[in-house]
C-alpha cells in the first residue's frame, strides 16, 4: 500500500490499478462518505476504467479506512485530492478527476485551482447546502449536522467526522469557477441528492460541460453509472487541450 502525505500533514492510503492496454490518461477516483478505496463499488468503477485503457488511482479520504485525519465532508479533502493528483502526474499523462457525492465536492474544490487537469467528473454531487425532503437527505443531514448524528456515524460507518459543520462554499459556486471540461453524472433515482442538483451544477459550470442523467441509477458509484462515467471521462479527454 502506498501512503501519501497531504499539504496539511495528513497521511492517506492509496491504491492503483493499471490500464489493460496502452494507458491514455490517469483517473483519480474519489469516493463518497463512509466508503473506501477498497469498496466493491469503487473497485468496479476502477476496473471499468482500466478496460478503457486508463490508469486509476484511488485512496481512502481523510477520516476513512486506513488514512489519518478527520472527515470535513469535502472541504479539507481538497488536500487529499491534490496529493493524489501530484502522485498521478508522476506517470506523465493527462489526469481526470472522478468524484462521487462527498468526493464530487472535493474534486470541484481542487479543480478551481488546477487548470492543468484534463477534466473533472462529478457523480451524485450536491449543488447547494439546502435541506431537501428526500428521505436519504434528511437522514444524512441528521448524521452530519448534529453531535449525536456524528457520534452514530463514527460508530456505525467507522468515519471520523470533524466535530462541527463548517458550511464551506457550496459546490455550484465552485463549479462556476471550474474552467476545465466538467461532466455531471447523476442518477434519476438518487434518494440522497435529488437530480435537480445536477442541473444546477451544469448550469453553473464555467467551462465546457456535459450533463448525464442516468435512468434507474441510485446514489454515487451505483452499478448503472459505470458506462456513463467511462463516457464522461472519454468526453473530457476529447475536450481538453492538455490531453492532445
Amino acid at each position: 500500500m502506498t501512503v501519501l502525505t497531504t499539504a496539511d500533514g495528513v497521511e492517506i492510503a492509496v491504491r492503483s490499478w493499471p490500464a489493460l492496454g496502452e494507458p491514455r490518461a490517469t483517473v483519480v477516483l474519489v469516493h463518497g462518505l463512509a466508503a473506501t478505496k477498497d469498496n466493491p463499488e469503487v473497485v468496479a468503477v476502477a476496473t471499468a476504467l482500466c478496460e478503457r485503457n486508463l490508469d486509476v488511482v484511488a485512496y481512502d479520504a481523510r477520516g476513512h479506512g486506513a488514512s489519518g485525519g478527520i472527515c470535513t465532508l469535502g472541504d479539507l479533502e481538497r488536500h487529499d485530492v491534490a496529493a493524489a493528483v501530484e502522485y498521478a502526474r508522476l506517470r506523465s499523462r493527462p489526469v481526470v478527476l472522478v468524484g462521487a457525492s462527498m468526493g464530487g465536492v472535493a474534486v470541484l474544490r481542487h479543480a478551481v485551482v488546477d487548470d492543468a487537469l484534463a477534466g473533472v467528473v462529478t457523480v451524485s454531487s450536491p449543488a447547494e447546502w439546502r435541506l431537501t425532503r428526500a428521505p436519504g437527505a434528511l437522514l444524512l443531514t441528521g448524521l452530519i449536522r448534529t453531535a449525536a448524528g456524528r457520534l452514530l456515524a463514527a460508530r456505525v460507518f467507522h468515519v471520523r467526522l470533524a466535530p462541527e459543520w463548517s458550511a464551506p462554499e457550496p459546490p455550484a459556486a465552485l463549479a462556476s469557477r471550474v474552467r476545465v471540461p466538467m461532466a455531471v453524472v447523476h442518477g434519476e433515482r438518487d434518494r440522497f441528492v435529488p437530480p435537480g442538483a445536477a442541473a444546477l451544477l451544469y448550469a453553473a459550470g464555467g467551462g465546457p460541460r456535459r450533463l448525464v442523467l442516468v435512468p434507474r441509477m441510485g446514489h454515487a458509484f451505483h452499478r448503472r453509472a459505470l458506462p456513463a462515467i467511462g463516457e464522461a471521462v472519454d468526453w473530457a479527454l476529447a475536450q481538453s487541450p492538455v490531453a492532445v
